[in-house]
């Protein structure tokens, strides 16, 4: 009885081992093709949407007929062999402008982004374990700045920074962050009292590592 019981117990233990042994040996690169496999039919859209949003931006010189800025023909031309979607009100080729116009679309969209989640985010971790008069203030100011309409509150920024580049990502960026810190603070508050979470404060870790090893990586998938 005692073989026969044990028997099951070290195959199931050798199976387990088994598995393991070929998870480890998958790489990477295989693991994220799996993942992309399994992918709904709306993700792989979107994919390929912003692939070809990236080869525009990356060779836009070798995929634009024309230069960005140059002008070959009269204003409003119309559509033809040599100008595709016809030319503008100074005679630009149009198709050359939206291929060279992917680098300020994907740029400014990727840079916004990345600081809205950086700023937003990191406010909203902060919030959400304090719980004291930070997160009250926090929260506050940014009831302030999603009361205000947006379009209005950016172009009144932008009349007083000026309207380059620099300042255009640094204003969409602050008043999108302000989504992202209700997001983050409603979401990280539910995580901040687990068991998990105390008993890494009880030994003694850091606010950072705190949020960085225990919070962050479960409020990920809202975000």
């Amino acid at each position: 009885m005692t073989n026969d019981n044990t028997k099951p117990s070290a195959d199931g233990y050798s199976a387990v081992a088994e598995v393991a042994e070929i998870r480890m040996r998958r790489s990477r690169w295989q693991r994220m093709w799996i993942a992309l496999k399994k992918a709904p039919l709306t993700a792989w859209f979107g994919m390929i949407v912003i692939s070809g949003y990236l080869i525009c931006a990356l060779f836009a010189p070798l995929l634009a007929p024309y230069g960005e800025a140059e002008v070959f023909a009269t204003p409003f031309a119309p559509w033809g062999d040599e100008h595709r979607f016809g030319t503008d009100q100074i005679g630009r080729d149009v198709l050359s402008r939206l291929i060279y116009g992917a680098r300020n679309t994907i740029g400014i969209a990727l840079a916004t982004t990345l600081l809205s989640f950086l700023i937003g985010g990191g406010l909203g971790l902060v919030a959400a374990i304090n719980r004291s008069w930070l997160d009250q203030l926090l929260s506050r100011f940014v009831d302030v700045l999603m009361a205000i309409p947006s379009l209005i509150f950016a172009l009144m920024l932008l009349s007083i920074f000026g309207s380059t580049i620099t300042s255009l990502i640094i204003i969409i960026a602050v008043l999108d962050s302000t989504r992202v810190f209700r997001l983050t603070r409603s979401v990280a508050v539910n995580v901040a009292v687990m068991d998990y979470v105390e008993a890494a404060r009880l030994r003694g870790e850091g606010l950072g590592w705190v949020m960085r090893r225990e919070i962050l990586p479960n409020i990920m998938p809202p975000l």
